[in-house]
């Protein structure tokens, strides 16, 4: 019988949906739902390179992420007012940058920078692993209108990348933590895998006690049961715009 608070079995995920092209103005954009966690993503796409890429052909991709002061139960400050970033904050968004650049190839984007602005509009979890699984979807959209247009010949994504959470909370593991359970969980891992069966990242810790490289392979393997439903998602939502995912 089930421990979780939302009365799922320890591998079954949050309820997710995916709305591609939720934003008019945005080359590309998707609202993520994955549970109570929701995040809106968006692509920008400058005719410019970061200071370090000048003189080559090569693009960017880059990301920034952000939550909305209600987006939790008490309201956080915004960190503009506050005068600086929080260093959570940019984690996270090198996080969504590295797994988005882990699965393009830069050299066909030629001299201008990919942004994705991923924005928290309610928070239970899982925020980040959300914000790369709608990340990409958005970007997706953004270089399909680029192949549109001509700017590009073919598209620069390889393949598709989304993100999962995995714990082990009162003994048991579990997949897609909630908020609650990751509040509890003795050990705690994101996981960004590609859908060639890569793995980007992964960032794991003991949170009570250290944990054996037996748990750790199931919990990879409990990720990525999660991450290839994930990919479906992606792929259901494209094909809503008429882009074909392989």
């Amino acid at each position: 019988m089930s421990t979780r608070p939302d009365g799922r079995q320890p591998d079954e995920m949050r309820q997710v949906r995916i709305t591609p092209g939720y934003l008019a103005h945005a080359e590309g954009s998707a609202l993520i739902e994955l549970g109570q966690t929701i995040v809106l993503c968006a692509v920008s796409v400058e005719d410019r390179q970061p200071p370090f890429l000048r003189g080559s052909d090569s693009g960017w991709v880059t990301a920034e992420y952000g939550m909305l002061p209600r987006s939790t139960d008490t309201r956080s400050p915004r960190e503009a007012t506050l005068g600086r970033v929080g260093a959570r904050t940019h984690e996270i968004q090198r996080l969504i940058g590295r797994s988005l650049r882990a699965v393009t190839r830069l050299d066909l984007l030629g001299e201008r920078t990919l942004t994705v602005d991923c924005d928290v509009i309610q928070a239970d979890g899982g925020t980040r692993t959300a914000a790369i699984t709608g990340a990409y979807v958005a970007i997706r959209q953004a270089c399909e209108l680029l192949v549109q247009r001509g700017t590009i010949p073919s598209t620069p994504l390889r393949c598709a990348v989304a993100a999962t959470s995995v714990g082990i909370v009162d003994g048991v593991p579990m997949l897609d933590l909630c908020y609650e359970e990751d509040a509890r969980a003795g050990v705690d891992f994101n996981a960004v895998m590609t859908a060639e069966g890569e793995l980007v990242e992964v960032q794991g810790t003991g949170e009570s006690h250290p944990f054996t490289r037996q748990a750790m392979d199931d919990l990879l393997d409990l990720a990525e049961t999660g991450v290839r439903r994930l990919f479906e998602t992606q792929k259901a939502a494209l094909a809503e715009i008429g882009i074909r995912d392989p």
